[in-house]
């Protein structure tokens, strides 16, 4: 699985995400680590770091601004899927490590 240069968009998110449609990320991909910057919606920029296993799946770490203000971190494992039209949808699990704590899922899809 290879993330370079691909984006991707919330298709649905928990309600306790800051992530909405309007959050595009921008995936960078050097062999086993990925990164990506995103903004849109709620979020004024963000980061992830993670590191790429042998089926795709993502472990990361990801820091963001929000319109309010507020500098939000948290954990995340992606797990890939390969649609039929050869784009990736990723289910994500995350819990954040700032504010309250709470955990989440959101599926991303590529654009």
């Amino acid at each position: 699985m290879n993330y370079n240069n691909r984006k991707f968009r919330p298709l649905k998110s928990s309600k306790n995400a800051e992530t909405s449609e309007e959050t595009i990320f921008c995936y960078k991909q050097e062999n086993h680590i990925v990164t990506s910057e995103y903004s849109g919606g709620a979020i004024v920029k963000g980061h992830l770091m993670g590191t790429i296993d042998a089926e795709g799946v993502i472990e990361m770490c990801y820091h963001q601004i929000n319109t309010a203000g507020d500098l939000m971190t948290g954990r995340c494992t992606s797990k890939p899927e390969l649609m039929t039209n050869g784009k990736i949808k990723l289910h994500e699990t995350w819990q954040w490590t700032s504010g309250d704590k709470s955990k989440g899922n959101s599926v991303l899809v590529e654009i």
